[in-house]
């Protein structure tokens, strides 16, 4: 197994302090751009973004500065930089001393808004140059896509890739050196980015990590308010308490855990479990915090069943069995993409659902964001690697949805004989929740340095420590792919005791390339990976 350092010594490597200054920046930017500042940090100094620039950053609490700690010396800048119809966008970029001859880009959340500093600072501990973009607004929700359609083509797609081709530039103009291989790394919005870039800009990157992606915009927005909708009005007797919803999760839990051939807590094969919802029925018509009534147990039907409307059609997946759904809410910020970026008006209320508004949502395809153009192609051709991953748990973007995108994306590349695990590598992450974290009741492995993992953790954490290699932390599995062509077999998820590193390994265990699962042996401690392989369902 390759260590951290062989793997990333593979690139040229820069040792040397360059000229970081505002001037020197703008020198390989277009003309118009404009950058604010551009400061050398010594390894383990602190960073602060400036607030007035960094006004969607979703960490910094009213009033309050969020604090960085360089995990290598480098230039830290940040810039705006023009788009079409007088728009533009603001980058942030991280150029590290010790270059290990590669970049990087980080993509965005839900509705995007602030540029990741905590997710390219933790790319710079690697090695790499690395960039994100802001999309060309700040804040988290809809509202600035109202009647501006250049705003939602930035955010949909091109402030990416104008962040992306422009960090390049600043890269290679620095270190006066060519790249030696580009890659990039996101979740949820920023795992759709990492579609829309394969299937937009093949030559963009030589391997994309992307996890739980939010690619079916049009779609998964509008579920993510009918849930909600679905559990409203509270005083409905449908309605379903956040206790009553534990009550049905323990069950779940309860039932499915067998299933799969181990009790553990951990629902390996949630698509396979049978559930039976008797046990969980209250006796009465009367309910209370331990048990559903008929018209309850159809509201927790519906979130986990697909979303079908009119003859029979498929909109969206339901959540697998083992998400902790909790009591759907109905959120403000997933109101404002049928406000503002349907162009409805701040008029409308959930009282106004309507199922008209998928086809709405269909012809408008705000910012064309859905990632739906199946046939990647170009990518393989390329010789681009995707690694593609979701939690079998995540209450914010139904699982199914990675499932049906993998699916389509096989039946686009069959009749051109194209072997998919050539080249893309879809991974199910048994317990996992949205990106990052584990539901407490199953504490599953799931840290491998993803995208906002770091964060899940206590202190500050770069890699994955004890285990970085290329079967343990995701970046130094795809740098082995694209550099040695070591497809991933496996890879090995860690649970840290109480989430803190220092309190050491509390379970590993591997996760396959779909459509395998990770089976027991049957022998020796089920916390270790070793005690596990990988096989086909059947």
């Amino acid at each position: 197994m390759k260590s951290a350092t062989l793997l990333l010594a593979a690139a040229s490597v820069v040792a040397a302090k360059k000229n970081c200054s505002v001037e020197s920046i703008a020198q390989f930017l277009p003309k118009n751009s404009t950058v604010f500042y551009a400061d050398h940090y010594a390894k383990g100094a602190n960073f602060t973004p400036p607030i007035d620039l960094n006004y969607g950053l979703t960490s910094i609490p009213s009033g309050a500065d969020t604090v960085y700690e360089l995990p290598l010396a480098g230039c830290v800048a940040q810039a705006n930089i023009s788009l079409p119809n007088n728009t533009q966008h603001s980058v942030g970029l991280v150029l590290p001393d010790d270059w290990n001859g590669r970049f990087m880009a980080v993509g965005n959340g839900e509705f995007s808004g602030s540029v990741g500093w905590s997710a390219i600072l933790n790319t710079m501990w690697y090695g790499f140059a690395s960039v994100s973009t802001d999309t060309g607004h700040e804040g988290n929700n809809g509202s600035f896509g109202y009647h501006n359609e250049a705003a939602l083509a930035n955010w949909g797609y091109r402030a990416l890739h104008d962040a992306v081709v422009n960090g390049k530039k600043v890269t290679e103009g620095y270190y006066e050196q060519d790249i030696s291989y580009s890659y990039y790394r996101g979740c949820s919005a920023g795992g759709k980015q990492g579609f829309k870039e394969v299937e937009m800009f093949p030559e963009d990157f030589d391997g994309v990590i992307a996890g739980a992606p939010a690619w079916w915009t049009t779609h998964q927005q509008l579920w993510n308010v009918l849930t909600a909708i679905w559990n409203l009005p509270e005083t409905a007797d449908y309605h379903v308490s956040s206790a009553q919803m534990s009550a049905v999760q323990d069950e779940i839990l309860k039932q499915c855990d067998p299933q799969d051939g181990l009790k553990d807590n951990i629902l390996q094969n949630p698509l396979g479990c049978v559930f039976d919802p008797v046990p969980v029925m209250c006796n009465s018509t009367s309910s209370n915090d331990t048990c559903v009534t008929p018209a309850q147990l159809v509201t927790v039907n519906k979130l986990f069943s697909p979303w079908i409307e009119a003859n029979d059609t498929f909109v969206f997946p339901g959540y697998t069995l083992g998400t902790e759904v909790g009591a759907p809410s109905l959120s403000d910020d997933f109101v404002t993409y049928i406000q503002y970026m349907l162009q409805i008006g701040s008029d409308w209320t959930w009282e106004d659902w309507n199922p008209d508004l998928v086809a709405l949502s269909d012809k408008i395809n705000p910012g064309n964001a859905t990632a739906n153009d199946f046939d990647i192609s170009p990518f393989y051709k390329k010789g681009g690697k995707l690694l593609h991953y979701h939690g079998y748990s995540d209450p914010s973007i139904a699982t199914g949805s990675s499932i049906y995108l993998y699916n389509h994306i096989q039946e686009a590349l069959r009749p051109q004989d194209i072997p998919i695990d050539d080249f893309y590598r879809f991974f199910l992450i048994p317990g996992m929740e949205h990106c990052t974290g584990t539901p407490s009741d199953q504490d599953a492995p799931f840290y491998m340095n993803g995208d906002s993992q770091a964060g899940s953790l206590s202190g500050t954490v770069y890699g994955v420590p004890g285990f970085n290699d290329s079967k343990h932390d995701l970046i130094l599995a795809m740098v082995d792919w694209v550099e040695n062509d070591n497809a991933p077999s496996y890879l090995i998820p860690t649970k840290y005791k109480n989430d803190d590193v220092a309190d050491g390994v509390d379970k590993q265990r591997p996760i396959c390339p779909h459509p395998q699962l990770a089976k027991y042996n049957g022998t020796g401690d089920v916390n270790s990976a070793e005690n596990w392989h990988c096989s086909t369902l059947y």
